[in-house]
């Protein structure tokens, strides 16, 4: 994203939203629909500062305030719009993921940590992953099978044309997985990783499908 070209562009303490089965992957856009007072605060704040928000899952512990997840994503305020009731439409657009850092004890209604994004680096790079023939294949078959077990379906001519990262994030974030599974995509070193990591849940949850005729994303 313009603006962020290394890790020191992004600001070390973010607010938090932490949000089980919502995941932001880096260049993935999150609409959000945000009503509960604590996080229009958040909003409010954010858009007067750094327009940085990090989505993340938790982990259990106690309800009011849950153990937050290791591995988060920081994403930038790209949209933004108010309703007649009082509510805040927004889009996130991913930025970099982030390691949880030590969480600030500070008056805001909301949650802050301070992000690592050390690790994760590579995010704020342009490279695509090479996926071959075959695993593209195994991929497109394995996605046919999951989408009509589901009675789901997608733009195939469009699948095919797409970027892989695109693709591969907008599948990650779109489909209905488990949380975890969520967080295992989130957490994936890198897209060959995250292509790799959703092939295996696509397949996983065909199984019991015997239907292997597929689409080329060729």
């Amino acid at each position: 994203m313009p603006g962020y070209r290394r890790l020191a562009d992004l600001p070390q303490l973010i607010p938090v939203f932490p949000l089980d089965g919502a995941l932001l992957l880096p260049g993935g856009e999150l609409p959000l629909q945000v009503f509960e007072p604590r996080y229009l605060n958040m909003v409010d704040d954010a858009m007067a500062g750094e327009r940085i928000i990090g989505m993340i899952q938790t982990r259990g512990g106690e309800k009011a305030r849950p153990t937050l997840a290791h591995v988060g994503c920081a994403g930038r305020i790209t949209s933004y719009a108010e309703t007649s009731d009082g509510r805040y439409l927004i889009t996130l657009t991913g930025v970099c993921r982030f390691e949880l850092g030590e969480e600030l004890n500070l008056k805001t209604p909301y949650r802050q940590v301070r992000a690592n994004y050390t690790p994760f680096a590579g995010d704020l790079d342009d490279a695509d992953a090479e996926v071959g023939e075959t695993a593209r294949t195994h991929f497109a078959q394995a996605l046919k099978r999951y989408l009509n077990r589901r009675e789901l379906d997608i733009d195939w001519d469009t699948a095919a044309s797409a970027p892989l990262e695109a693709l591969v994030n907008s599948l990650s974030m779109g489909l209905p997985f488990e949380p975890a599974e969520k967080q295992a995509l989130l957490e994936a070193p890198d897209l060959e990783g995250r292509f790799t990591t959703l092939t295996a849940l696509l397949e996983i949850d065909a199984l019991d499908d015997g239907d292997d005729e597929g689409h080329s994303l060729q």
